[in-house]
Order: C-alpha cells, then structure tokens, then sequence
C-alpha cells in the first residue's frame, strides 16, 4: 500500500504530495519520505541535508530562492505546524512554463508537501502565525551558488494572499528578472 497520493500541478515535473495516515486513539504513523515511493514523482537523488524553519509572524514571506547549477538542488517542503501559501516559479530555460509560478496551500492539517525540482524558485507566506516546516534537500546548502527573486517582482504578477506584514532585508533586496534573462540551464 502506498503511503503517498502524488499530485500533478499545471507546471512540468513540480508535484503535490499527498501523505496518507494510519492513525488510531494514539493519534497517526504519516511516512515523510520514501525514496522508492516518491520515485514515481521525479525524486531520484539522496536527501543531503534537512531543514527546519519556524516563521513566528502572519503575513511574513521568505523567499523567492534558488541555487545555481551546478548545485540547483529539489526540495520536498513540509509544513508541520500552522499554515502556508508555497510557491514554485519556474526559472528553467526550455520549459514551456518558464516564468510561470504555482502555490499550494501546505498544512499541518491538509498534510501535503510539494516536491520541487531542480530550475524552480522557491519561497512562501505564513497564513498563520508560528508556522513551522521541514525541507528535505537534494544538495547542500552553497553560499556561492546562494540566488533568488523578489517576491514582489511585477513580472512575476505573484499574487500573495494576504497583506505582506514581514520580509527579511535580505529577500526585500533580491533583484527583479531581467526582462533578457533566459532561465536557468541545469
């Protein structure tokens, strides 16, 4: 039996990963990851590294961020406490969805996660205060490779679900798309 529903988004290769529970009056068993299960949804690479981050403030967004090949990296982000808007945007240069973005709702309750695959830009807004997540990466964090949008950049057009109450110096400083940039090439 499978422990997990996968999803397809309007976007080539990014996935939506549903966890099935078992659960009794103890409370619930949920698998976070299967390399075998999660094959079917373009996961073929070891986790390297895991990440927890708790956003304390409703509003807040963290994000657009990405790694530059060669250290482009996926991600299988998590929500394990509050609520999130997740959005992917897809930087890669010959998808027929360059430039396109998509956002799922991630949970504590709806116990989703979204696989993201090397080439997408990545980041979200809290729904909720206190909201805590897990990402699972393919590669290791790398400084120099370290890039990333604005979350407010008009080419974008990402509609964020709520008023933005917090965004770090650091993302509010990301540079808007060159209108001659050609995506990424992995």
């Amino acid at each position: 039996m499978s422990r997990f529903t996968i999803l397809d988004t309007p976007i080539d290769d990014l996935k939506i990963v549903e966890r099935q529970q078992q659960g009794d009056s103890r409370g619930f068993l949920a698998r976070l990851f299967c390399a075998d299960e999660l094959a079917a949804a373009g996961w073929h690479k070891p986790i390297i590294q895991i990440n927890q981050t708790l956003t304390q403030k409703q509003g807040t967004i963290r994000g657009l961020h990405f790694q530059n090949a060669p250290y482009a990296e996926m991600k299988l982000v998590t929500c394990l406490r509050g609520a999130i808007w997740d959005v992917a945007v897809d930087l890669r240069a010959a998808s027929p969805t360059f430039l396109q973005w998509h956002a799922e709702e991630l949970s504590a309750a709806n116990h989703r996660a979204l696989l993201i695959p090397e080439g997408f830009a990545h980041g979200f807004q809290t729904l909720c205060d206190d909201c805590e997540l897990i990402y699972l990466h393919s590669r290791a964090y790398t400084p120099g490779a370290e890039a990333g949008l604005n979350p407010k950049d008009s080419m974008l057009s990402i509609t964020w679900p709520l008023a933005i109450t917090e965004l770090s110096a650091r993302d509010a400083h990301l540079p808007m798309l060159d209108p001659q940039f050609k995506g990424l090439t992995l």
